[in-house]
């Protein structure tokens, strides 16, 4: 997808996320919704890292009948966003409330079961292959690695992996080069932004694997890129940076 549009993404379920907190832009909103789409009854979608609902609607929306939707976000006030790993327990109520007010407001509520638990101890809540696979949780190293790979592990042959932040926060991109990016099982689809996109249908020959890792290497110039956009953000240099870019001064996401 070349260009940050909802292509495919009904309008009806862009104006149910339009006020919903969270970081997807319209591209990204239109891989998940694919994602989602693609799948059939007795299957199932898992969600790590919900925050408001925003993603989990998407999906919610998009997947067929018979499709079982799980959320997983212990609401604990850490790994909220960008610049907020911790410190937010007063928060983490709320965003509770406010998750599940949404995906009831979008008429979805319903069909996702929501496991208020970290990511590393949900796994007893899931049972089954996963053939969709969001990650969007912890962007520290160890916890991103342990999503990708102990989840990863659980997709189904053919299934799809999309990772949220890839190639833009440090520690999900170090946990991708850890583990995928010579991996043998996943391969590189592509991205709207940060939102990566993996498939588990990698041959594994040597050719395969080479051409896969070449195709991801190839993204760390965005990554740079995102790097020294955030060091601007954070040293007060919004309003330069809008100046030369002629755009908005936002975390890249």
């Amino acid at each position: 997808m070349s260009r940050d549009e909802a292509v495919g993404v009904p309008a009806d379920v862009m104006a149910k996320v339009a006020d919903v907190d969270g970081w997807m832009s319209p591209g990204q909103a239109a891989r998940l919704y694919a994602a989602a789409r693609s799948t059939r009854a007795g299957q199932q979608i898992v969600e790590i890292g919900s925050f408001r609902g925003r993603s989990m609607i998407v999906m919610a929306s998009a997947a067929p009948e018979g499709v079982a939707l799980v959320a997983i976000d212990p609401h604990a006030g850490n790994d909220r966003g960008p610049q907020e790993i911790d410190g937010f327990v007063a928060e983490a109520d709320d965003d509770n409330r406010v998750f599940l007010a949404n995906l009831a407001a979008a008429g979805v509520a319903h069909r996702v079961l929501h496991v208020r638990e970290f990511s590393d101890a949900a796994h007893a809540h899931v049972t089954g292959d996963v053939a969709v696979l969001y990650v969007d949780g912890a962007h520290r190293f160890a916890p991103a690695r342990a999503d990708i790979r102990d989840w990863g592990a659980r997709v189904a042959p053919g299934g799809t992996l999309l990772i949220h932040d890839s190639f833009s926060s440090v520690g999900v991109t170090l946990a991708i080069l850890r583990e995928l990016l010579v991996g043998r099982r996943f391969r590189y689809v592509g991205r709207s932004r940060s939102l990566a996109e993996y498939r588990a249908d990698l041959d594994g020959t040597g050719r395969s694997v080479a051409v896969n890792a070449l195709r991801q290497l190839a993204q760390l110039g965005w990554f740079v890129q995102n790097l020294l956009v955030k060091v601007v953000i954070s040293l007060r240099g919004g309003r330069l940076l809008e100046r030369l870019t002629r755009r908005p001064a936002e975390w890249p996401y």
